[in-house]
């Protein structure tokens, strides 16, 4: 028989920080699952600050149209299946959006193998430090950032789920690493990572100087979740020929103009290198990194933290508390 299914969509475009009036959660009736398809129950789904700017529109991504599902990644369990791959009880993962539940043909659903995510490794780290979050941290440090032993890492948001990966990969590759976060208790959770040094941003008038009395030697490598002013107070501490790996720019998602960068003059004397990514560019190597990843958890070498919200009806407010600096670590909503 059909299912009664909720969802979340896009009402109208934020101007500035989202508010709930942008969104709108509706009910809809999804029917039966037909030839080869499968009904999934969502358990969890994420909230993801990178979803801002296609809300207002295009990205590296088209916007999304008003009336649409919000984006997200999501852990499901599947309820009905006509599809020889699955079987019901199978828990999988996909990009289904702000949903109670999804119908698929199967396909961009991977099944989450039992043997792997047992133990440290929960099922939600699939969209977590396994999914987007974590390879964003993976690649952009390693690929980009390009890691050597003695570098200096300075990392911003880095009690969010991406600077706190790429702050414990660069430890593994023997860096001195430094987190840049919003609060005392954010700083502390930084420095149980393993982190060298922390900087709360909110506690100094200064950021610049800050930086320069955590990294008196300067920074080689600068992984940038935020932009803005934290941006260029990094790029007046990098060193001669570092790189600056631009992941997200959290502090402009919001903004009708952008703040950009000023100290341009850097990038000549200095030689400075600064790339951004889009994580799926890298997708042909997302299962080897997943299995390093997932080795490094099981040993207890990287670990991870999940800030999860109950009840789809609060995804919206979830989203919007991403802005006002809420969150610790992964955001995710259990919905089931």
């Amino acid at each position: 028989m059909p299912t009664n299914a909720r969802r979340w969509v896009l009402a109208s475009r934020p101007e500035g920080k989202p508010r709930l009036e942008n969104f709108r959660l509706e009910d809809f009736t999804l029917p039966d699952p037909g030839e080869h398809e499968l009904l999934i129950r969502t358990e969890f789904h994420s909230v993801d600050p990178g979803m801002r700017s296609r809300l207002s529109g295009a990205s590296y991504a088209a916007a999304l149209p008003l009336g649409e599902t919000i984006d997200s990644a999501m852990v499901g369990v599947v309820e009905i299946s006509n599809n020889e791959k699955f079987k019901p009880g199978d828990r999988v993962t996909g990009g289904f959006g702000w949903v109670s539940h999804a119908l698929s043909n199967g396909r961009g659903i991977q099944k989450l193998d039992p043997a792997l995510y047992h133990g440290r490794l929960r099922p939600t780290a699939a969209i977590g430090v396994l999914g987007i979050p974590g390879l964003t941290a993976y690649f952009g440090l390693l690929d980009l950032g390009k890691p050597r032993a003695g570098d200096t890492v300075l990392v911003s948001s880095a009690a969010g789920p991406v600077g706190a990966t790429a702050g414990q990969i660069a430890r593994m590759k023997g860096c001195t690493v430094i987190g840049i976060a919003g609060s005392a208790a954010k700083c502390d959770y930084v420095s149980g990572l393993g982190f060298d040094g922390t900087i709360n941003y909110r506690g100094t008038t200064n950021l610049t100087e800050a930086i320069r009395e955590a990294c008196p030697s300067g920074v080689d490598i600068y992984f940038d979740n935020v932009g803005a002013g934290t941006l260029d107070a990094a790029i007046l501490n990098m060193k001669e020929h570092g790189r600056i790996v631009v992941s997200g720019q959290v502090a402009e998602y919001n903004r009708t103009e952008p703040v950009g960068i000023r100290n341009v003059t850097r990038f000549i004397t200095h030689r400075l290198r600064m790339e951004g990514l889009v994580v799926f560019d890298y997708f042909k190597g997302f299962r080897d990194a997943q299995a390093e990843m997932a080795g490094w958890i099981h040993e207890g070498k990287l670990t991870y933290t999940e800030d999860v919200s109950e009840g789809l009806e609060n995804s919206a407010a979830a989203f919007i508390g991403l802005f006002e600096g809420e969150n610790l670590g992964r955001r995710l909503i259990k919905v089931s």
